[in-house]
């Protein structure tokens, strides 16, 4: 006899629909999945929370230390000096004028400015007026000392002729270094060319050059009257008498007597022409000393402008650049030993970054206290002195081997003197990957391709810029382009990551 179904009854004790049965199957089956994903998450962080000793140790141990490597080159190895230096030019010049020579009793009064500052100056241009007289700029290097007068000698006068002949005045043919006719009519067209009359080098000069002349003109009227005077007669008669004709004729003379007086007349007229040509030649323009201001260079650059129209002469007027640009800078006690003339620099311009490359011109023997801008970069630095920046150094001037552009005048740049290199491409590698051990024998550790370590005894020369020469002893090798270890950087616990 068949069994009767088996019929669910619900909770309301109606039987459930066929839909709420599969539901509720659903409903049983989730759970018991979420609750074996629980329990394999608790046993997965139970494994990681429970580590034995040896696991614990491991992990926290710092990790091998990465190796730093650089390579090693074949160059030519350079030690260097560095220093800060300031550009300007090779002269400059205060104009400092003392006055005419024949100003008034009112003293040096400036009384016109002619030039800007920032203006170029040429040969013959009117600086400024002090007193109505011009302050002419002219090319030498020679200073001033003296008042130029006519008749003098000595470089000096050389120098004027020079420029003279530079603003196209010639001295004609006098010789060099000698003030004559031909550097006088040169003078005076240079102040006419300005538009001023040249000085006298003497103010009475012009009466007394007509007195020398008379005293020529007396002097050979009285060798002629002695020439043409008759000579007295055999007799001992004297000549034109007894007939009252020669009353007025000159006295006559006997021959001893006339050749006596010819000959003191003549000397008396040559005494007399040479007194004229000292005359002549001490007679013209001069060159007053307040009058000229000599440039190295020119055209060249006004700086500065201080003088002004109306005021007293005091102190200097304007100031004039001139020449090339150069670099000045400062050598401490330690490095004035190494930098010597001839040397060749880079100059580098922070500011734009150009360069430019020179050699040391002079390298000064003495200490003397200079504004010090300190050093920067590499190579051996300035001792610098603590403080307001003043520190006690040698003067360095570099002359560039090309004209720096003007707008550097004034610039703070960065010299590298080469003090030394090899003779040609050596093996270097950085002074850190050199290893000295117990026994004092030098090595270089290089990294094979397979990352194995080799070391190569080497023997080690000239250093500079943070590289060492170095040269593999007998046996070794060692080629450019291989991997130096200089050092290693732990990472991780301790490290510097």
């Amino acid at each position: 006899m068949a069994e009767p179904p088996v019929t669910l009854v619900g909770d309301d004790g109606t039987a459930p629909s066929a839909g709420r049965q599969l539901a509720r199957r659903r409903r049983v089956l989730v759970t018991a999945l979420i609750g074996a994903v629980a329990v394999s998450g608790l046993g997965i962080g139970a494994s990681r929370v429970v580590k034995s000793p040896a696991q614990a140790a491991a992990d926290t141990a710092a990790p091998p230390p990465s190796v730093m490597t650089a390579p090693v080159e074949k160059r030519v190895l350079r030690n260097s000096v560095i220093v800060r230096g300031m550009v300007a030019a090779s002269q400059s010049v205060d104009v400092t004028p003392s006055g005419s020579a024949q100003e008034g009793v009112g003293g040096a009064v400036i009384t016109a400015v002619g030039v800007r500052a920032g203006e170029s100056v040429r040969p013959g241009k009117v600086l400024l007026e002090v007193s109505g007289r011009p302050v002419i700029a002219l090319r030498g290097t020679l200073p001033v000392y003296r008042d130029l007068k006519p008749g003098v000698e000595g470089k000096d006068v050389a120098q004027l002729q020079q420029a003279l002949g530079e603003t196209g005045h010639s001295v004609g043919g006098d010789r060099k270094g000698y003030f004559g006719a031909g550097t006088k009519a040169a003078l005076s067209d240079l102040y006419r060319s300005a538009g001023y009359d040249p000085l006298p080098a003497d103010p009475d000069g012009e009466a007394t050059l007509a007195e020398a002349r008379d005293a020529v003109t007396e002097a050979r009227r009285h060798l002629e009257d002695i020439r043409s005077a008759p000579e007295q007669p055999a007799t001992g008669q004297p000549a034109g008498s007894g007939d009252g004709k020669g009353a007025d004729a000159p006295e006559a003379a006997s021959p001893a007597h006339r050749s006596v007086e010819t000959d003191r007349a003549r000397e008396d007229l040559e005494q007399a022409q040479e007194d004229l040509a000292k005359t002549e030649a001490g007679n013209g323009p001069m060159l007053p000393a307040s009058e000229v201001v000599y440039v190295q260079s020119l055209p060249a650059r006004v700086s500065a402008v201080g003088a002004v129209v109306g005021h007293q002469v005091s102190g200097s007027a304007m100031t004039i650049s001139a020449g090339r640009l150069v670099v000045t800078g400062t050598l401490s006690r330690s490095q004035r030993g190494l930098v010597r003339p001839g040397q060749r620099v880079e100059i580098l311009s922070e500011l734009d970054g150009t360069t430019a490359e020179g050699e040391v011109r002079t390298v000064a023997d003495t200490v003397d206290p200079v504004q010090s801008s300190g050093t920067s970069g590499g190579g051996r630095e300035a001792d610098a002195a603590p403080g307001d920046g003043t520190a006690p150094g040698y003067a360095v001037t570099v002359t560039p081997d090309r004209p720096l552009a003007d707008s550097m005048t004034g610039q703070d740049v960065r010299l590298t003197v080469r003090t030394a290199a090899t003779k040609g491409e050596v093996l270097v590698v950085p002074v850190s990957a050199i290893s000295a051990g117990a026994d004092g024998a030098t090595t270089v550790t290089v990294v094979e391709p397979g990352g194995t370590r080799r070391r190569v005894p080497v023997t080690t020369g000239a250093s500079g810029d943070g590289y060492v020469e170095v040269r593999p002893v007998a046996g070794t090798t060692l080629a450019a382009g291989e991997k130096a270890v200089t050092g290693a950087a732990a990472t991780g616990p301790g490290g510097d990551g």
